[in-house]
């Protein structure tokens, strides 16, 4: 007999599927089963270990951050009031921890960004050699002081549209803002980290290699 599930490829759920699913698991670990909580650190773990490392490249760092914000989530589940993705509602947690962490050691909430091609409209690099290598290290290197430079509203921002990229909407979700003020905070973003950029590093200006 042939199911009927098997046009869907690889028989995944789908978004809506996910979000009842988790929507369930919130409600039995609020009705004391913290086994279902388990489930939903199984599911989101990697996302929040991903998030982590766009901050710090601390292994230690890292684990207790992703740690923390599941800590947060598991005390404040009864706030979850399903307006949201619990995905949506844990990110904001798991961002807001990150930022808290780096700001109580005084560190810019940006030393670890590794594409910054995405950023910096530079030449082509052709090639996987030495050189190659070289030259995508000395622009990750620009990029991350350009980035430290700029306020963190602005670095957030970046990081989730540019590295993760986000729709306007997932960020204005998950950082609790409007699409309008998303738009005005990526517009400011990009613009300052251009104007940096170009002034202490002109050799990034069309033509300014020649």
């Amino acid at each position: 007999m042939t199911s009927h599930f098997s046009d869907r490829k690889d028989d995944q759920p789908s978004q809506g599927d996910r979000a009842r699913e988790d929507a369930r698991l919130v409600e039995e670990v609020l009705a004391g089963n913290q086994l279902s909580f388990q489930l939903l650190v199984e599911r989101y773990s990697d996302r929040l270990f991903s998030l982590a490392r766009h901050y710090t490249r601390n292994p230690v760092e890292i684990e207790d951050l992703v740690q923390e914000s599941f800590l947060k989530a598991f005390r404040r589940l009864d706030s979850f009031h399903h307006q949201s993705s619990f995905y949506t509602w844990i990110y904001r947690i798991a961002t807001n921890t990150i930022l808290d962490f780096l700001k109580r050691r005084g560190r810019s909430p940006i030393q670890a960004v590794e594409d910054p091609e995405i950023l910096v409209q530079s030449e082509p690099i052709d090639g996987f050699g030495p050189e190659a290598d070289m030259e995508r290290e000395e622009i990750a290197e620009v990029t991350r002081k350009v980035l430290a430079e700029l306020p963190d509203i602005f670095r957030t921002v970046l990081v989730m549209r540019e590295f993760e990229e986000r729709s306007y909407q997932e960020i204005a979700d998950m950082l609790g803002i409007s699409i309008g003020t998303v738009e005005s905070r990526l517009f400011r973003a990009r613009a300052r980290f251009r104007e940096r950029l170009l002034k202490d590093h002109p050799e990034f200006s069309p033509g300014g290699g020649e």
